[in-house]
């Protein structure tokens, strides 16, 4: 990926969360784009508690966190400077998630996806989160995801 689509990328993928209403309200941020790779984090918020008791982070929060951030690995795995947009062009086909163990209360949750093989229409990612170890995972996924590539106007 040349230097210029890089810097284009880190542009956009903010707007990867903040363009997604359901990431905006959890508070997900973007971290970090690289070809075929996406960071984001979930920073701790009681607004999203799932048992008031354990004060742990709803699940339907880390799946969210997950689904997006395998989207903008897919996305990076396929821009280039013809389909720049392709940030925008991804939709989650199937999304599988392994819950290890709950989040630790107070803590932020980290998410890495990397995206290791496409096809002309389909992209597949693996991705984990994690509150400080990864190799002590909270949830683990396995994505696939369309992509409708742009096509150049005659």
């Amino acid at each position: 990926m040349s230097d210029a689509i890089m810097e284009r990328m880190w542009e956009l993928a903010p707007a990867f969360v903040e363009g997604i209403p359901q990431g905006k309200a959890l508070g997900i941020k973007f971290i970090a784009v690289d070809r075929g790779k996406a960071t984001f984090s979930l920073p701790y918020n009681t607004a999203i508690i799932g048992d008031p008791d354990t004060r742990v982070i709803h699940g339907g929060a880390i799946t969210t966190l997950l689904d997006q951030v395998s989207g903008l690995a897919a996305a990076a795995a396929i821009v280039s400077e013809e389909n720049l947009l392709a940030i925008s062009n991804v939709a989650t086909l199937d999304l599988s998630i392994d819950y290890m163990r709950p989040a630790n209360p107070g803590e932020t949750v980290i998410a890495t996806a990397h995206c290791y093989k496409t096809t002309h229409h389909i992209a597949f990612v693996r991705a984990v989160a994690h509150d400080g170890d990864p190799d002590d995972p909270v949830a683990m996924s396995q994505a696939t995801f369309m992509i409708s590539r742009q096509r150049k106007s005659s």
